[in-house]
């Protein structure tokens, strides 16, 4: 016969091991004899044990398990059932005839008989399951060997001996005691060092990277590890992004650049976030951009009242609009297609929505192409920033949130100087407004667009070159999803004015951005993928700092985000130059507005006589340079 439905046939299963559990227990009280046992009394409190035992097991919602992977969850179940079903199925009986013909001993036995026929039935059919499929032999199979023994190479391992496209032979792990031990049958051959003498004498396919809570330090001595064996190797993600519960063999994927230069896992103050925007009304400048459309899926999370995305790019903000409606239906969004250069239309939006939180990300950032446009430039990072203030201040808002970057320190060029402008400008304007004027300054962030990890991409699946523009050129690295997520833990810190610096940790050399890219790839820098140093573009300076010399600075309640004390500025004096650089760009006289820039941040000046930090470019024509 066969089952319309598995559950039913779970159901039917469970409630007739509650028959046979209950007559056992009965019987055993008789030994087992027949010849003064009353039958239509059993029947009678058989049928009263089904109906009440039945009813528990669907309370303890033992049948939301699926045999196939039954464990001690399900185990806790049964034996909970079985003893609160004793208890009730007692008071029934007593209720029911008085305990009358019923052996007191036959309620103590019963739930243990109820256990071991609702348990046992479970664990064969999982132990079948899981052995049947290992003993299968699939031509093909992939001989895997997990780096890592712990919790997730565990879970790995699990889930791979069900799939018949592959089998485990080992483990490696740094931890002395699994050493000679097994995992779920399967040994741990030595330490993760240790990897290139058991693939010579292990034939490996496959090397997997279970180890989700490394650092980025020791995953780039384990993918160098990886790199030098030969075999293709693939990688669980980061401890933040494993979800628990999921498929495990799912989640395997390449390793990406980002675990190589990705962080420590960040610790935020979600509670603290969460009451700071959880019930308020919150705009986004730039909500289509890398950071903005990140801080719009962060911030759509926390349940604001509203969020206004405030964004040039028709398709970028049909995009992020989509992406939100789908993803959170009850959000209430309103999706708005505007420049923050346009004062009427920023007046409006601030207007017709009232926030009482903005995020300003929008900004023109590209360096080299920023050093010919000037008047672009400062209209844009300047005026629309300016724009954006004053109608935070005009309405009301409680918090203001400027996105910078490293580059508007010490400026070598255009687009960090007017960056440093607008932080002077929210600072200057703190002081004379109830809003909340908050400053979040920080480097590149992988994966952003414009930035190099993209070009890179390209560039070796075209073959290459890779560019890079100097050998010593260094910059500092975060996620989007970390840069997001700090700027949303500042923004619930400070009192107004204050520039917070998020810890970038240690720059990069972009060489050795280079070369790991182009290894990911399954290439060899300098053999398959050429780097090519072509000299530092206009604007870009060695290295990038996050202070001033003349900045101190100091820790907050967040261990990644610092606090910089920068020197203060004349309001009166302030507009005074803001009106001259104003007026450059109205009348379009870009070499005006350059010297105005200069003069408004005397460090952009000061890096032109120092050459650009001294760096002495290349020599031309730039060869080949093997990596």
């Amino acid at each position: 016969m066969r089952f319309p439905n598995r559950r039913l046939a779970v159901i039917a299963h469970d409630l007739f091991m509650v028959g046979i559990a209950f007559a056992l227990a009965y019987l055993s009280r008789y030994n087992f004899s027949f010849q003064h046992l009353g039958w239509q009394p059993l029947l009678q409190m058989l049928a009263l044990v089904i109906t009440i035992q039945g009813a528990i097991l669907w309370w303890t919602r033992l049948y939301r398990g699926v045999w196939r992977f039954a464990s001690i969850p399900d185990l806790w179940n049964i034996i909970r059932a079985a003893f609160l079903g004793a208890l009730a199925v007692s008071l029934a009986l007593f209720i029911y005839n008085r305990l009358d013909g019923v052996p007191r001993t036959s309620l103590l036995l019963y739930p243990v008989f109820l256990v071991f026929l609702l348990g046992s039935p479970r664990l064969i059919y999982r132990m079948w399951k899981d052995h049947g499929l290992n003993l299968q032999r699939v031509s093909g199979r992939q001989r895997v060997l997990i780096l890592g023994a712990g919790r997730a190479g565990e879970m790995l391992a699990r889930e791979m001996r069900r799939d018949v496209s592959c089998v485990v032979i080992g483990f490696l792990d740094d931890d002395a005691r699994l050493h000679g031990a097994k995992v779920h049958g399967i040994p741990v051959l030595g330490r993760i060092t240790d990897i290139g003498d058991v693939i010579s004498h292990i034939d490996i396919d496959i090397i997997v990277i279970a180890l989700p809570s490394a650092t980025n330090t020791q995953m780039r001595q384990v993918v160098e590890l990886c790199e030098k064996t030969g075999v293709p190797f693939r990688t669980l993600p980061r401890l933040q992004d494993l979800v628990s519960g999921g498929p495990v063999v799912k989640a395997l994927r390449e390793v990406a650049i980002e675990d190589l230069l990705g962080r420590e896992p960040v610790t935020l103050d979600w509670r603290r976030i969460s009451q700071g925007l959880a019930g308020k009304v919150v705009l986004v400048s730039g909500g289509g951009g890398s950071i903005g459309s990140e801080l719009c899926r962060q911030i759509a999370r926390l349940g604001p009242q509203a969020l206004i995305i405030l964004e040039q790019s028709e398709f970028a903000l049909y995009s992020i609009e989509t992406e939100l409606r789908e993803k959170f239906p009850g959000l209430i969004l309103h999706a708005r297609l505007g420049d923050i250069c346009d004062p009427a239309c920023v007046d409006r939006v601030f207007r017709d929505h009232r926030p009482s939180i903005v995020f300003h990300a929008a900004a023109y950032k590209h360096v080299p192409m920023l050093e010919e446009q000037v008047r672009a430039a400062s209209r844009n990072n300047i005026f629309g920033t300016r724009n954006l203030a004053v109608a935070a201040d005009k309405y009301g808002c409680t918090t203001f949130v400027m996105v910078s970057t490293d580059k508007a320190v010490n400026p070598a060029n255009v687009m960090g100087a007017t960056k440093r402008i607008a932080e002077i400008l929210c600072q200057t304007l703190s002081r004379r407004s109830k809003t909340r004027f908050l400053t979040v300054r920080f480097g590149n962030v992988l994966g952003s667009a414009g930035s190099v990890v993209p070009l890179f991409k390209r560039q070796i699946e075209s073959g290459g070159p890779v560019t890079v523009t100097h050998p010593e050129v260094t910059r500092y690295f975060m996620t989007i999803a970390e840069a997001s997520q700090l700027i949303l833990q500042a923004s619930v810190m400070g009192n107004g004015g204050e520039i917070f610096v998020l810890n970038m940790g240690e720059s990069v050399k972009i060489r050795y951005l280079a070369e790991q890219m182009i290894r990911l790839s399954g290439k060899v820098p300098g053999e398959d993928v050429d780097i090519v140093y072509v000299g530092l573009r206009p604007g870009e300076k060695l290295y990038e700092e996050l202070f001033y010399s003349q900045e101190s600075f100091s820790a907050t309640s967040h261990e990644k985000i610092l606090l910089a004390h920068s020197r203060e500025t004349d309001w009166n004096a302030l507009n005074d130059r803001l009106e001259q650089l104003e007026n450059a760009c109205r009348q379009y006289d870009e070499e005006t507005a350059r010297a105005l820039l200069k003069v408004m941040v005397p460090e952009m000046s000061q890096a032109d006589m120092n050459g650009r930090d001294n760096v002495i470019p290349l020599p031309r024509p730039q060869g080949v340079v093997q990596a």
